[in-house]
């Protein structure tokens, strides 16, 4: 059973896995469902639509209706490339240093990524590899409304530099018309080319369909809100896309040793990005989970987003008391958490029972925060349970891959036997033919 326990302001959900009904209640704790809301299909279908037929005046329209920025055209909302780098140059000298740091790590990450183009001569003579190549143009949404998130921009656009796209286009809201200087000097630092004071769904529209004045991209990359999120789930097909994301998520186990206040403040870093953001605690120990939340009430006062962190804790947070830490490696696999911190000893030895995670930050002293940031690897991440099936953010995300297929004569024939017995085999005779016309040219040659 579910049940609540109270200190102060925040309430924390606590379950426990021994409990019949436990795996039920898992699941309607992290359930997500936003995306498929039909009142919100209708609204973004409605978007997407006038903006594919009326280009810009409907970006500029939908831009005052929701961002609360009027203009007369385009042009004011578009951020050229003199103005990203004079950014770079007007901001804090000490925030300039550490995007340049962090740039630097991310792209070193990165670079271990890429894939090269390959290819072999197999024993019938064949030759056979993969062409790799990098996009062309690529769109990058960067949030912008409940706050600005200039470590997005280097996230997003470092491995599009990395895989060697050719231009990249930003799209960020800019709420009543106010630019985020530390976003454009990110956008300098990670090499954007042009940057679109746009969001919502008619941003990913315009860069799906193309407009006037904002080129058509070949895949849309980023997180951002539920309208987004819908946005990108109907366009897909038309763009590429790197994952549908849900609100961000982070669970950590802790065997109980680690001092409440570092883990009470490692669930805020989450829970402060969103009311929907959703940070859940799993632990051997009662105590300690007692332990964290009274951490949790001292230290809420004292942070600037402590009204969002409250919603969302009392909304979608929860406490999970486990046996052991085996428990707690199966209990995580069926959450697939976008964030899984290890705040235990030894989290080597557990890395074999992790079956799915978006990010895996390895003991006590490894907090999600660094992650987000400046460790390297990337903070786009899977959510709501798609780890199962999908990663990080990568290089691999903005390259495409060729197959390379060259036959002799001689191997076209030895092969061809085996493509007209199949061709045959399912009917479809043109099939077998093409194969077997370049079978008798051989054995005539012979």
């Amino acid at each position: 059973m579910i049940s609540n326990t109270s200190t102060q302001s925040l309430s924390v959900r606590r379950l426990s896995a021994s409990d019949s009904d436990f795996s039920d209640d898992l699941t309607a704790l992290t359930a997500w469902s936003a995306v498929a809301d039909h009142a919100l299909d209708s609204t973004v279908r409605d978007i997407l639509d006038q903006v594919r037929s009326q280009g810009d005046s409907a970006v500029v329209d939908f831009t005052a209706k929701f961002d609360r920025f009027a203009v007369s055209s385009m042009a004011e909302l578009t951020i050229n490339r003199e103005t990203i780098q004079q950014a770079l140059v007007d901001i804090d000298p000490a925030i300039r240093e550490a995007l340049e740091q962090a740039a630097q790590r991310i792209d070193v990450f990165h670079q271990r990524q890429k894939q090269e183009s390959w290819q072999y001569t197999d024993e019938t003579g064949t030759l056979l590899g993969q062409k790799v190549t990098p996009l062309q143009r690529v769109g990058i949404y960067v949030p912008g409304g409940k706050a600005a998130y200039p470590s997005s921009v280097l996230m997003n656009a470092i491995p599009a530099k990395v895989a060697g796209v050719e231009e990249i286009i930003m799209v960020t809201p800019t709420p009543a018309g106010e630019v985020n200087q530390t976003v454009l000097a990110a956008a300098a630092v990670a090499g954007v080319d042009t940057i679109f004071s746009i969001g919502g769904a008619q941003a990913v529209a315009a860069l799906a369909y193309g407009t006037e004045s904002i080129p058509r991209v070949d895949k849309i990359v980023g997180p951002g809100n539920r309208f987004v999120a819908c946005a990108k789930k109907m366009v897909f097909g038309d763009v590429g896309l790197d994952m549908l994301a849900g609100p961000s998520e982070i669970l950590v186990i802790c065997d109980g040793k680690t001092h409440p206040d570092w883990i009470a403040m490692d669930l805020f870093s989450q829970a402060e990005h969103d009311e929907d953001a959703q940070a859940l605690l799993i632990s051997p120990d009662p105590d300690f989970l007692d332990a964290v939340e009274a951490s949790m009430n001292r230290l809420l006062p004292s942070l600037e987003r402590r009204d969002i962190i409250e919603r969302s804790i009392n909304s979608r947070a929860a406490f999970i008391l486990v046996d052991d830490l085996a428990q707690a490696m199966t209990v995580s696999n069926a959450i697939a958490p976008e964030h899984l911190e290890l705040s235990i000893d030894d989290p080597d030895q557990w890395l074999d029972a992790i079956q799915h995670a978006g990010a895996i930050f390895m003991g006590r002293h490894t907090p999600e925060a660094l992650g987000d940031y400046c460790a390297g690897p990337n903070h786009v991440l899977p959510t709501s349970t798609t780890a199962r099936f999908a990663s990080p953010l990568g290089v691999y995300d903005f390259q495409k891959r060729s197959s390379l297929i060259q036959c002799s004569p001689q191997s076209s024939a030895n092969i061809g036997q085996i493509a007209s017995v199949l061709a045959r085999s399912e009917s479809l005779t043109a099939h077998a033919r093409s194969a077997e016309l370049r079978i008798d040219a051989a054995q005539k040659k012979s």
